[in-house]
């Protein structure tokens, strides 16, 4: 009986789903319009009817209507919406849409000049970008999108936070770096981070994270920038002040340790001994998710590993090599986790915090006998191996 229910279901569900898309073929504009202003209701949260809606040729369907200048602009911004949609569900999603070349449509798109529109291309674009199976060097194909990338920034608050996103998503080599350092990325960034808006902020501090990365050229420009008046470095500082969201903290710290490792600011710099180094050590204490203590470590064990004088000052700041201890009291014990998916997160990041407490520990005692014998025997057995 269960199995015919289901069945049943799953034929109603297709039959649903197919008459979606035929609605998109109506002859008359204001049908498609309603049809598609339908089809972006029936899909919010349901990953099933997006998979059903992709299988039976939405997209392409979508993706025409969105192109042609016959649509109104409210049909085109309904298309551009309801494909960001099918964008929030699977992988599997993401990867059919970029087989069907919504990159390029989008980007096309936004050389409108309707900015509701624009706006609704660039969410999409960010949800297609940020997604792990997406190609990034999609976004470098023509050399002429970010230039005009860089032109929206000033638009609106939503250009501003989800061009940032993608820029921070698809800056992963020097050449992306040298790109869109080429294309004004450090003038056209700097002013947002100041926004009124905080996701602006966040998304421009990332994309000052990514673009600093073991980056001499970015990192030596950075520390002569003004915001308002302000030197970058002191804008990164405020932003490591403990009433900042903690997601904040960490990637202004992580901006002044690449700078600070590409040579742009000395280690003896009181911005990084007075507040680089204790805002990551603070970031390594138990009170944090388990993420943001693999990172804090990570990016402290980076900021001191070539320096013996922070080494030094870390080993005495806030019992660092004691907290360091609790990265191996995980996960909690099975018998006291009831919840699946809690277990499942701790096991997942219980081996990134053991990784990040030994790249923690090796920093720490990779030049000084005496901060050696305050880390754990057996743990110094470990390092030396």
């Amino acid at each position: 009986i269960f199995v015919q229910l289901e069945t049943k279901f799953r034929r109603e569900v297709t039959a649903t789903s197919r008459h979606y898309v035929d609605r998109l073929f109506d002859p008359d504009p204001q049908k498609v319009l309603q049809g598609v202003i339908d089809m972006k209701n029936a899909v919010i949260g349901n990953n099933k009817q997006k998979a059903n809606l992709i299988v039976l040729g939405a997209v392409p369907r979508l993706l025409y209507l969105l192109q042609q200048s016959s649509s109104s602009m409210e049909l085109r911004t309904e298309c551009a919406v309801v494909l960001g949609s099918l964008a929030m569900g699977t992988e599997n999603n993401i990867k059919s849409l970029v087989d069907c070349h919504i990159i390029p449509a989008l980007l096309q798109g936004l050389l409108s000049s309707d900015l509701i529109f624009i706006e609704a291309c660039l969410r999409c674009l960010r949800t297609v970008f940020i997604s792990p199976v997406t190609p990034v060097q999609l976004l470098y194909t023509d050399p002429t999108v970010i230039p005009h990338l860089m032109s929206l920034l000033s638009n609106s608050l939503r250009t501003q936070e989800y061009i940032t996103q993608i820029f921070s998503h698809c800056c992963k080599t020097p050449e992306h770096q040298t790109i869109l350092f080429n294309h004004g990325a450090i003038q056209n960034i700097a002013p947002l981070l100041i926004s009124p808006s905080y996701k602006v902020r966040m998304q421009a501090l990332k994309c000052f994270s990514v673009l600093a990365y073991e980056n001499t050229q970015v990192s030596m420009t950075l520390v002569n920038v003004l915001v308002d008046g302000e030197l970058l470095t002191q804008v990164f500082v405020k932003m490591m002040q403990r009433d900042q969201p903690i997601e904040m903290q960490l990637t202004a710290a992580k901006c002044l340790t690449y700078m600070c490792r590409a040579s742009a600011i000395r280690t003896d710099d009181s911005c990084i001994v007075l507040k680089t180094l204790p805002c990551l050590v603070r970031m390594c204490s138990k009170e944090h998710l388990l993420e943001e203590r693999v990172e804090g470590a990570e990016t402290l064990a980076y900021l001191m590993e070539p320096d013996v004088e922070l080494q030094r000052i870390a080993s005495t700041t806030d019992h660092l090599v004691a907290m360091l201890a609790d990265y191996f009291k995980y996960p909690s014990s099975v018998s006291a986790i009831t919840d699946i998916k809690r277990l499942d997160h701790d096991l997942k990041h219980a081996h990134e915090l053991r990784q990040a407490a030994f790249k923690l520990y090796a920093s720490l005692g990779s030049n000084d006998e005496d901060i050696r014998k305050k880390v754990p025997s057996g743990l110094r057995l470990c390092l030396l191996m």
